[in-house]
């Protein structure tokens, strides 16, 4: 058995007896593997294992491997969730389908105006800054919902809920503490009468990594994004 067979094992083992531990169903949890830094190649043994969606979090290095793996184009589900700037908004528009890291009005509409109309509409997360970090992307919580509306009227986006990447710690009630207030702020989008419930989906919460996915799905993530678990550890150069 290969390392990275060991090591998706290993990572949906973690996925169902979290999901036991709260009374959930893994089945309602989706595995994103992020390969970002990592060659297309480890994508396609990954997708000889089973595994179908994937994260990127680079633009130029994620459409390499949407191109590089065309052969396996309809059979693979391609993420995005890194930032992304004003001039790669198209790349990512025409190559991706889903984006989880939306953080401001004006990429939506880029990602809506760019989307190519052979191809369904992008489903798409909006990016919340949790934990109120200088340093990471996220809209603050009190604009979620004027961002959610506008998105709500493009054809071309499909809103699906909400990402965050918290401050890192080891501490699990911390970490479960930035996800309960994901959770929370997904469930008072849920429940709006100032949204168009027919226009959004509003089913996913994109939260938890390699180092946090008991408490993620403790507090309802229904995708958790996890790279150096699967893949190994990252060499950036």
């Amino acid at each position: 058995m290969s390392a990275l067979q060991n090591n998706l094992h290993a990572i949906k083992e973690r996925i169902h007896q979290a999901a036991i531990a709260c009374g959930r169903s893994a089945q309602d949890i989706k595995l994103l593997a992020v390969s970002k830094t990592f060659p297309a190649e480890d994508v396609r043994d990954a997708f000889a294992l089973g595994q179908r969606c994937f994260g990127e979090n680079y633009v130029q290095e994620g459409v390499a491997k949407v191109l590089e793996l065309k052969d396996l184009r309809s059979s693979l589900e391609w993420h995005f969730i890194g930032p992304i700037q004003s001039n790669k908004s198209k790349d990512v528009a025409e190559n991706f389908d889903w984006v989880h890291s939306i953080d401001r009005i004006k990429i939506a509409q880029r990602l809506n105006d760019q989307r190519p109309s052979h191809l369904p509409p992008l489903e798409v997360c909006v990016q919340v800054n949790i934990s109120g970090e200088a340093s990471k992307s996220g809209i603050q919580p009190d604009e979620l919902l004027d961002i959610c509306q506008k998105i709500s009227d493009m054809p071309n986006l499909h809103l699906r809920g909400l990402m965050s990447i918290p401050e890192p710690t080891d501490d699990v009630q911390v970490q479960r503490k930035a996800h309960q207030q994901l959770r929370e702020l997904l469930s008072k989008l849920q429940q709006s009468t100032a949204l168009d419930h027919q226009k959004v989906q509003l089913d996913t919460l994109s939260m938890g990594m390699s180092s946090d996915i008991e408490a993620a799905i403790a507090e309802g993530s229904t995708m958790v994004r996890v790279g150096t678990a699967i893949f190994g550890k990252r060499t950036y150069l």
